[in-house]
This record gives structure tokens, sequence and C-alpha cells, in this order.
């Protein structure tokens, strides 16, 4: 009996030692990577839009392409219309969509990269461009962007602000840029017109300040960026 016992008790070493054996050769998942960003194709950056299929004097179809981008299953168009500050947004697994949007009206559109299995994303650039309209000869510049301070930023105490902004055209003719500044969430108050892209606002300490910039062209063509705001300390 003792020794059908140990001829037990060594089988049973015996067949955990192989399952153990198995598991350590198993084969392990394999690990889920990030998606990298794509490079925009169509509609290019900074220039007028004329392809596509017009539905209507004020709408056409626009097929928007990028290139594939690597670890990505599927990506997210979005498109915000400058005229309005509308913004909409579409999933494709594909490199191409056309889509329906305004004719003679600014636009800007960037892809986020996506992948299955993970919450981690990749930006593109993001691209402005015009959409043709009806016996369009020039359009009116793009909408100005902020570049400091950033919106939302907290900035030291101090007395005066340089206020910095960027400024595109299609026709390459901005003339001069104003800027409305205040304390007010809907700023009315012209600080000043320059050619530059930047000027100086006087401010105070512990205050919330917002700006806009309203930019010129040589046919009197204007646009009005966003409202920014900062504060003070």
């Amino acid at each position: 009996m003792k020794t059908i016992y140990k001829i037990t008790c060594i089988s049973s070493l015996l067949l955990a030692s192989c399952g153990g054996g198995s598991d350590d050769g198993g084969t392990e998942p394999d690990p889920i990577t990030t998606p990298k960003a794509t490079t925009l194709i169509f509609p290019e950056n900074n220039t007028e839009c004329n392809e596509g299929a017009i539905i209507s004097d004020t709408r056409s179809s626009v097929e928007f392409s990028w290139s594939a981008a690597a670890d990505t299953d599927s990506y997210e168009i979005n498109i915000k219309n400058l005229a309005t500050g509308n913004s909409s947004s579409k999933t494709v697994t594909t490199t191409s969509d056309a889509i329906t949007i305004d004719r003679g009206t600014p636009y800007e559109w960037f892809i986020v990269s996506k992948a299955n299995g993970t919450t981690e994303t990749a930006t593109s650039a993001t691209w402005k461009f015009y959409n043709q309209g009806v016996g369009t000869e020039n359009y009116a510049p793009f909408p100005a962007d902020v570049i400091s301070p950033n919106r939302g930023a907290t900035i030291a105490t101090t007395t005066t602000v340089s206020l910095k902004w960027s400024g595109e055209d299609v026709d390459d003719d901005i003339v001069d840029y104003e800027i409305l500044f205040g304390t007010n969430n809907t700023p009315t108050t012209s600080i000043g017109v320059t050619t530059e892209t930047t000027l100086d606002a006087t401010v105070t300490a512990n205050t919330v300040y917002y700006w806009k910039v309203i930019t010129k062209d040589s046919q009197d063509n204007t646009s009005s960026s966003e409202v920014f705001e900062f504060k003070v300390e």
C-alpha cells in the first residue's frame, strides 16, 4: 500500500509540472498599439476648393481625402463651418469620403485616427479652405487664429499684454486687422487697427478679458474670429 501511495504522489507531481510548462510556453496576446496621425490630402490648406459635385446654388458635395495611418482601424472626420461656428463629425473606415457642405463658405477640417481595443487616438493637422461659391471672384479672409495669450490662459500680473494672432486669405490680399477688446464676453470696443499680427492692450490685475479680431481684405471683405479670453492674476 505504501508503494502505491508513493507512485500516486509522483504521478500527481509530474502532471502538475507538465501543466505549469504549458502555461509558461503559452502565446501571449499581441499588445495593442496606439494609432498614428494621418496626413491630410484634399481639400488643400488655405486654398479655394473648386472641385466636387454641385447640388444647388448653395450646396455641393466635396470628396475629402487623407493618407492611410499606421495602426488605425477607423477615421473620424471633423469639419467646422467658420462662418457659423457649427461643427460636425463622421467616422469611416476608408481614407476618403464625400460630404455635402455650403458653397462660398470657409471651413476647417482635421482627422482623428482610432484603433479597436484602445481609447488612444491621434489627431492630424488642421487645414482651412474655401468651398467655391457661385460667381465668386474674391473671398473674405479666413477668421484669425489666436497665438497668445492662449484661450483660457492665466497670466502673471502686468499692465500690458501683447495680443498675437495669425491670419490667412485665399487671395492673399489682407489689408488690416481691427481688435475688439474688453471685459464683456462679446467685446465691442475697438482698441486699434493694424497691419501687423500683434497689438498691445492695457490690462489690470484680477480681471478676465475677451477679445476678437476683424480681418479685412482689399475688397472690403471682412471676417470675424471667435472670441478669445484670458485672465490677469
